[in-house]
């Protein structure tokens, strides 16, 4: 079947009330029944929840072949307790056939590649995949079809029982002998543990693995010790100075300077702009970047911002401490000075990751943005985004946040470079579509700026103010002028993962690539 976007989505996966994406607006106003939370259990007093090691808090969880278990990516490249768990789940318990369910794996997770390789893990359910776990799957080697959701896809999906999750296994800088836990507070803090409170209250079994063990009661918890089955003491759950990519540097490159200010001057012509408007920007290195030109154009109008949210950084956090924003609400940290301002500063607070974006609650923050920044992999002439797949055609990013951004917010503007290298990021196709163009409204880059068709009255805003811009088929020319269009990939017919839209509607779907070096 062909979908609002033009892909074709085999029809096999159209089974068991599976739709193919028919537009950003399709499931408004649909009834979606809610799921009860976990499985009720009568449970006797103890005075204590910690178990001596991981392996006994698996067998305590009915631990078993066959499962799924769930894993949050605060940590992010400093993560240790994905790589842990499975280690005891397959060297200390034998067992098999398991589905990782995760907000997002990347590069620190390299070693579940070989669990997959081995057919140990069957099931990939995630936002990212990167590193050797991209790889792998982009050859075939998942039993299944990863299945990739947004942020604000995967608590939907959890909340109205698509996904089913036995064991959460949650990585904390601090918890309590209960099982109260934070992500501030020890050597390994991370900030925010937003996208692990729909897992802690949805699974059927929460063991927390924390390198700090706290007095009781470790207060105000992010996850709260009535979900929490079993507490586990390590080492260390991770490295905290892997928090932050090179990405989410705040860059000094001119280019990207000129984008970020090109971008700040589009918020500014629109009507958008206005005291008390609500801002998120990507962590990419021009996105970023808006940031710092933003605070010039409020102080000329003498305007603030309401409000900011997402994976937040330490520039935002700048502007909370000058007064320029009145408060911040916080899915996620992408950078220390971020992460060691969250509970500390006033005005800093964590939201859950269905808070920030589920499509099917009653209110996520991502349907009230005013504007969001973001960046791209690739961007074709229909306004369609990939920030998934390389021009490789191999898994190695993540949608995150991007699509219910996008999808919610009143001005989405996708800034980056027209090439990388010796590729067009402006082009007639992307490899894999993860943010639909009916959701984009604004791209920037260094050779000119283009506005989508389906927005007349933002074309007339950047008319007003004197902003040139250019059709987006003459950014992709323009491109192809300088670096030629890059020859077609090769894909044999096998899926290795569905893309779902934020609704769960499947946007596009990738498919295993003919024998290709991984290196």
């Amino acid at each position: 079947m062909i979908n609002f976007i033009g892909r074709d989505i085999p029809d096999f996966l159209l089974k068991n009330g599976r739709e193919a994406y028919q537009g950003k607006n399709y499931k408004d106003g649909t009834f979606l029944t809610k799921v009860g939370p976990r499985t009720v259990r009568r449970e006797a007093p103890v005075d204590t929840k910690v178990v001596p090691s991981l392996k006994e808090a698996l067998q305590q969880c009915n631990a078993h072949s066959g499962m799924t278990v769930s894993f949050h990516h605060h940590l992010r490249d400093g993560d240790y307790v994905v790589n842990l768990a499975m280690a005891s789940i397959f060297e200390e318990l034998g067992l098999k056939d398991i589905t990782i369910a995760a907000t997002s794996l990347g590069s620190a997770h390299d070693p579940v590649a070989e669990y997959i390789r081995q057919g140990k893990v069957v099931g990939i359910q995630t936002s990212g995949i990167r590193g050797k776990v991209g790889e792998v799957v982009s050859q075939g080697l998942l039993q299944t079809p990863a299945i990739i959701r947004s942020h604000g896809g995967r608590p939907r999906a959890i909340e109205c029982g698509e996904v089913h999750i036995d064991i959460a296994i949650l990585a904390a800088p601090t918890a309590d002998c209960m099982g109260n836990c934070r992500g501030i507070g020890g050597k390994s803090d991370c900030g925010s543990l937003g996208y692990a409170m729909a897992d802690a209250q949805y699974a059927d079994y929460v063991i927390v693995v924390t390198d700090t063990l706290v007095d009781f009661p470790n207060y105000p918890p992010s996850v709260k010790a009535i979900d929490v089955d079993c507490v586990v003491v390590v080492d260390s759950i991770g490295n905290p100075k892997k928090i932050a990519s090179a990405a989410a540097r705040m860059t000094e490159n001119p280019r990207d300077l000129m984008m970020a200010q090109n971008a700040a001057q589009i918020m500014a012509a629109t009507p958008y702009f206005k005291d008390g408007f609500s801002f998120q920007t990507g962590v990419g290195g021009p996105t970023l970047a808006v940031n710092r030109f933003l605070a010039p154009q409020m102080q000329a109008r003498n305007i603030h911002m309401g409000w900011a949210i997402g994976g937040i950084c330490t520039s935002m956090v700048d502007m909370l401490k000058q007064g320029l924003v009145d408060q911040i609400i916080d899915v996620q940290d992408f950078d220390l000075g971020a992460v060691q301002s969250i509970h500390r500063t006033p005005g800093h607070f964590e939201m859950s990751a269905s808070q920030y974006a589920n499509p099917a609650n009653k209110g996520a923050f991502v349907n009230c943005l005013d504007f969001v920044i973001l960046a791209a992999l690739e961007v074709d002439i229909h306004f369609n985004v990939n920030v998934l797949t390389g021009s490789d055609g191999v898994l190695r990013g993540a949608p995150g946040g991007h699509p219910d951004t996008a999808a919610g917010s009143k001005c989405c503007i996708i800034v980056t470079p027209l090439l990388r290298g010796r590729m067009a990021t402006i082009c007639e196709q992307v490899v894999t579509v993860t943010t639909p163009g009916d959701c984009v409204d604004v791209v920037v880059t260094d050779y000119g700026i283009a506005v989508n068709p389906l927005r007349p009255d933002l074309v007339a805003c950047l008319d007003a103010a004197g902003i040139p811009h250019v059709p987006i088929q003459w950014l992709c020319e323009k491109a192809y002028q300088i670096v030629d269009r890059p020859e077609p990939l090769h894909w044999e017919d096998d899926v290795v993962a569905i893309v779902e839209a934020r609704d769960g509607t499947i946007l596009d779907v990738v498919r295993k690539l003919k024998p290709y070096s991984f290196d």
